[in-house]
């Protein structure tokens, strides 16, 4: 078997252990849950009344954008998972498995992809039950929800190299939450960007989460009849989405590679 064929097969195991683990706790993908489905109930209804979304039910405009935010959080339990690993001496125990060095890193961001997609459809589920509707094609829609799962891969390696360079959980979370949390708040995600004043107004329009948001609604059929953007990357959400994720695999995927590498030789 070549080497490559090597690493994916051994990272399916690992993925396989990551699965597990989330069978036999619960409480980690209910804890991933909660959260977007709160989110979705309480701007759905609590907000909904008071924000107004030219052209499009508000409820509409705001789930696309809680998908987004969700799977980009969601890609952080690769980092989490890997600190944990660390922290507990389990990788040095994968380092003496004849396995490939690789399968750890793959096993673990696959795993989050399929976590993604189990909460991905109960929020969808969510959704339907507020008032939120897919207007196009099958088709569409399932090139909407492919985009949201390769941005948050790709978010995951990123996850996976700060999880492997702080070591521990705790300051892993206390991390992504102060740089997370923002990335995915300035966007048009909850509100229309033209609310915003000048500076994060164009903060926003660049932002990647903002273009992944844009590109989803319009394969959802979640773009109301009101003026077309005017930025360059909201015009073309989706190529600018798809630059983003190859530009952060092929920055971050050799990165967490070599990182782990030294990581598992210490």
């Amino acid at each position: 078997m070549s080497s490559l064929g090597t690493a994916l097969a051994d990272g399916s195991v690992v993925a396989k252990r990551n699965i597990i683990k989330i069978k036999r706790i619960p409480d980690l993908l209910v804890g991933t849950l909660i959260s977007p489905i709160m989110f979705i109930l309480l701007f759905g209804y609590v907000f909904g009344g008071a924000i107004a979304v030219p052209g499009i039910n508000y409820r509409e405009f705001l789930v696309p954008g809680i998908f987004a935010q969700t799977v980009i959080f969601g890609a952080t339990i690769t980092g989490a998972g890997l600190a944990d690993d660390m922290q507990k001496g389990i990788i040095e125990r994968f380092r003496s498995l004849p396995m490939a060095q690789s399968a750890v890193l793959i096993g673990r961001t696959a795993s989050d992809v399929v976590t993604n997609v189990i909460v991905v459809v109960i929020m969808s589920l969510t959704g339907l039950v507020i008032g939120w509707r897919i207007r196009t094609s099958v088709w569409d829609a399932l090139i909407g929800y492919a985009l949201l799962l390769l941005f948050a891969y790709a978010i995951s390696w990123c996850m996976a190299l700060l999880g492997l360079l702080i070591r521990t959980p705790e300051a892993f979370n206390n991390l992504v939450f102060i740089t997370i949390f923002p990335v995915t708040f300035i966007t048009n995600g909850f509100v229309p960007i033209d609310s915003y004043p000048p500076v994060l107004k164009a903060i926003a329009e660049w932002n990647p989460v903002s273009t992944l948001v844009q590109a989803t609604r319009e394969r959802f059929g979640n773009v109301g009849p009101g003026a077309e953007p005017t930025a360059w990357p909201l015009q073309h959400a989706e190529l600018y989405t798809l630059a983003w994720i190859v530009l952060i695999l092929v920055v971050f995927v050799p990165l967490a590679t070599r990182q782990y590498k030294r990581a598992a030789a210490r």
